[in-house]
């Protein structure tokens, strides 16, 4: 009996819930036997990576079934770790060697591994795909046949059965996209594995044991190619692009139904079990738990940090520099709050002048000290802007495909807001203890820098919720930098809003919420007696501002879990 362990039987794929949706892929019938690969062929728009992503779960079916060593995958999924895909891009850390990419996914995907038996398998699997003299060559100075392989031995990791491959040899020369069938056979071959591999070229398509047609969602051929071209009657494989708008999809697909199993030799029938194999199926591999890839994460995170020396020279600069943009304006001091003693004269004249006197200086003052904490408030939201905005958008498709594999989105979340949270706090940290040793700023300093690290943390996962959400890391950046730019006017401290609008907004303007909070730290002070002459709006409480940024931060890092949990492959 044929080895099957994959079976389509009329799987059909719709682009929405609607009757009235249009049709993506149309009753295939299809068997993928162990230890074979398989093109998979067809014009753009024909279905191809719809069969693909309906086979790995990423597209979900609206007919027929889908089976693996006989098992309905309707009633039993698939373990993660036997089924690897290889998108059309290559995915991986482009700041981590080939060496370090490979071990990242053993150690997120293979639950176990650890010292001399991790080091040895990362080596056997860069054996196999041919990369061991690239391993210590950082992802981004490898070769576009060299990533490929580089993908693909990061999806054997979990040793799948099944391999999924999208595109894998597109922009290739000639020479690398035959090594890389060659490697996709040695793969099928010692691994007794299915592997489907879509693509658009027709050149060495002998290189597959078979290859199936797709057209207008339709299974046009499945077959070995020695005899594509005589079914299509075409003189050369080329031409079959060509021949298929000849005739309508629908009219392909009856053709085939009708001639298949001149092709298909000795294959089961439609919908005949499939279920009895010559050899056991392996053991699905167990996945670490999330405490261990949270551990990995949050390891390879700060690694990736401080390899890329341009962002750690741009987290110095705005680090030591935002705090000396603040200092600036008050290198002399901050304005004395004067004082005013009636009795000095009789002289009703010489009183109206010292008052004047005194409410331009207690202005000065006050306006002194509420515009430097607003400035230090404004600065900190662009540093949590800058922390978070490109943090999940900007790796978007490197999470997607760890979650295929088994990644849970709690470790990888929870591992960018331990970073974060690190940031954030050398960040305040610094801002608060320069500010006040420079300028000599008054208050209570330990209250200053509380509000100070709320408002950073605040934007910090306001921005991390917008990445997360974000169709790309421009999007995710553009929207963050509009939200901190509108804290300024929107916080109320510079001019007041009008009072239906103010109280609407106010909830959600973080910088208003800090900057009232670290005022409340000037209680103690002159300087606080002479700040309602300056402040055009009405402070808070400082412990309704601290539940409230709390709030704040809160609905951020909530934002980017329900990022996490989308599936976005598409952006």
């Amino acid at each position: 009996m044929i080895r099957v362990m994959l079976e389509l039987r009329e799987v059909t794929v719709s682009a929405g819930d609607r009757a009235e949706a249009p049709v993506l892929l149309c009753a295939v019938t299809a068997r993928f036997p162990r230890g074979e690969v398989c093109a998979l062929l067809g014009p753009s728009g024909s279905g191809k990576t719809t069969l693909v992503r309906a086979v790995a779960g990423m597209a979900e079916t609206s007919g027929g079934s889908l089976h693996w060593q006989g098992v309905d995958l309707d009633l039993e999924d698939l373990p993660p770790s036997q089924i690897g895909y290889v998108p059309q891009f290559t995915i991986s850390e482009e700041n981590l060697s080939a060496e370090e990419n490979v071990v990242l996914a053993l150690r997120l995907r293979v639950a176990g591994l650890a010292g001399a038996q991790l080091s040895a398998r990362a080596t056997e699997l860069l054996d196999l795909t041919g990369l061991s003299s690239a391993a210590p060559t950082l992802s981004k100075h490898l070769s576009g046949g060299q990533r490929r392989r580089l993908a693909l031995a990061m999806e054997l990791a979990s040793e799948p059965a099944l391999l999924l491959c999208d595109e894998v040899t597109s922009g290739l020369d000639a020479r690398s996209e035959r090594e890389i069938l060659d490697l996709l056979r040695r793969i099928a071959r010692e691994g007794n594995r299915v592997v489907i591999v879509v693509t658009h070229g027709l050149r060495d398509l002998e290189a597959y044991d078979k290859v199936a047609v797709l057209s207008g969602g339709y299974l046009a051929y499945l077959g070995p190619p020695d005899t594509l071209a005589h079914y299509f009657r075409v003189t050369r494989p080329e031409e079959i692009f060509e021949r298929l708008p000849q005739r309508e999809a629908a009219e392909w697909h009856a053709s085939w139904s009708k001639h298949r199993t001149h092709f298909e030799p000795g294959n089961a029938a439609p919908g005949e079990s499939t279920a009895k194999n010559d050899t056991k199926a392996a053991v699905p591999i167990l996945l670490p738990g999330a405490i261990r890839q949270f551990l990995t994460l949050t390891a390879t995170r700060w690694k990736i940090f401080f390899r890329d020396k341009g962002n750690i020279a741009l987290q110095i600069g705005l680090v030591l520099g935002f705090p000396l943009v603040v200092a600036v304006f008050a290198l002399d001091g901050l304005p004395a709050v004067p004082s005013l003693d009636a009795g000095l004269s009789g002289d009703l004249v010489r009183q109206l002048i010292e008052a004047r006197t005194f409410a331009e200086g207690a202005s000065k003052a006050g306006s002194a000290v509420s515009g430097l904490i607003l400035l230090q408030v404004i600065l900190l939201g662009l540093l949590g802007a800058n922390n978070s905005a490109r943090e999940i958008a900007g790796e978007r498709a490197i999470f997607e495909q760890e979650r295929f594999a088994g990644l849970k989105p709690s470790a990888y979340l929870g591992a960018k807001i331990v970073f974060l949270a690190v940031l954030v706090l050398v960040q305040s940290a610094w801002m608060t203890w320069f500010v006040r040793t420079v300028t000599g700023f008054p208050g209570d300093g330990s209250q200053q820098f509380l509000f100070f690290l709320l408002v950073n943390a605040a934007l910090t996962a306001t921005c991390l919720g917008i990445s997360a959400l974000a169709r790309s890391a421009d999007q995710a950046s553009l929207a963050s930098i509009y939200l901190v730019g509108f804290q300024l006017p929107l916080s109320g401290a510079v001019l007041a809003l009008p009072a239906g609008l103010d109280a609407a907004l106010r909830p959600f303007v973080a910088a208003y919420w800090s900057w009232s909070g670290a005022l409340q730290s000037l209680r103690e002070t002159r300087y606080y007696d002479v700040l309602e002459l300056v402040v055009p709006t009405t402070l808070s409480a400082a412990s309704l501002c601290f539940w409230v940024l709390l709030l704040h931060i809160i609905f951020g890092i909530f934002m980017a879990w329900l990022g996490c949990l989308r599936s976005a492959w598409d952006r």
